[in-house]
């Protein structure tokens, strides 16, 4: 069993559902009110995937736009991103591009993988933003890129844990996939 340590980034807007999502991760209840995180917060817990056990840094990054100029510190080697939207607002899915190019622009490694994610998918409605169009947008990512990465898009709920743990086992075998 090999031993790796991952440092990865949870990004996205303000409010949604990044915090949420590490937190089901790592096995804590859901909380119904939101608490803004400052700057970044992180934890760590452990995976097996495959033959490797790895030890996930996980780095919540705060969503709110006045810290913006604070976070170009905490990007500083990170290895992959689980990229998150609110599939309930729009604008949080317009964002992702600047989140997916700040990421790639202050990591000092350039382009790493990604995964797309829409969240609160137990309240999607007929105004959300529709499964297709966020595949497709991963699509294009994938299609633009210089690195041959896996980009891809799932649909998570923090609430009721749909996918939450496939998310980060993603990102982690697509990360030691290029790894190796």
């Amino acid at each position: 069993m090999r031993n790796v340590r991952l440092k990865i980034a949870l990004l996205g807007d303000a409010a949604v559902g990044k915090t949420s999502l590490r937190r089901k991760f790592m096995g804590k209840s859901f909380a119904t009110q939101h608490l803004m995180t400052i700057g970044a917060d992180f934890s760590t817990t452990q995976l097996e995937i495959g033959d490797n056990s790895v030890n996930f840094q996980i780095w919540d990054i705060a969503g709110e736009h006045s810290t913006t100029s604070l976070r170009s510190q905490f990007y500083r080697g990170i290895k992959g991103a689980l990229v998150v939207f609110d599939i309930t607002r729009q604008p949080t899915y317009l964002n992702l591009p600047t989140w997916i190019d700040e990421l790639w622009k202050y990591n000092g490694e350039g382009e790493v993988p990604i995964i797309i994610l829409g969240n609160k998918a137990d309240l999607r409605t007929d105004g959300s933003v529709p499964e297709a169009s966020a595949k497709e947008y991963a699509s294009q990512i994938q299609a633009s890129m210089s690195q041959p990465f896996n980009i891809s898009y799932l649909e998570t709920s923090a609430k009721v844990g749909l996918n939450v743990p496939e998310a980060f086992e993603l990102l982690g075998k697509e990360i030691l996939r290029t790894i190796d």
